[in-house]
């Protein structure tokens, strides 16, 4: 049975960041998550929140940043949604390429990829969710 285990709605102000850090904290204290695993999660997330903070919401405090927590037979599910236009995450340049080396976007979602087991973003593009698996003490 999938568990809500937090729900968060914050205003697209950098400091708020530090609510949803406090958040990861909490959860996985509770679940008695891995350091490793602990460590993913935090990046991740906080990777996700500050891409729709900054890329979706454009850092306007009037538009909020989702953050849905969930729990399922040893896997989170951190779902982060913003109220911008979304984006075509396919368009995102691989930036391990040479050509790419230089660029400044494109390393959140790579990186959110890399530390997550899964990421699926929504159709319109302004909501990702990623899937940690094998979670726990």
């Amino acid at each position: 049975m999938t568990q809500l285990y937090k729900r968060l709605k914050i205003e697209s102000v950098m400091a708020n960041m530090r609510i949803v850090e406090k958040a990861i904290d909490e959860v996985t204290a509770s679940l008695g998550i891995k350091a490793d695993d602990y460590g993913k999660i935090l990046v991740a997330t906080l990777e996700a929140v500050n891409n729709a903070i900054t890329h979706g919401n454009k850092t306007n405090p009037e538009k909020m940043v989702d953050v849905e927590i969930k729990y399922e037979r040893n896997k989170i599910f951190i779902t982060v949604t913003d109220e911008g236009p979304g984006f075509d995450p396919e368009s995102v340049p691989d930036p391990t390429k040479p050509e790419n080396i230089e660029e400044l976007s494109g390393r959140g979602v790579f990186l959110m990829s890399k530390l997550a087991d899964k990421i699926d973003f929504n159709k319109k593009g302004n909501s990702v969710t990623m899937t940690f698996r094998e979670v726990g003490a």
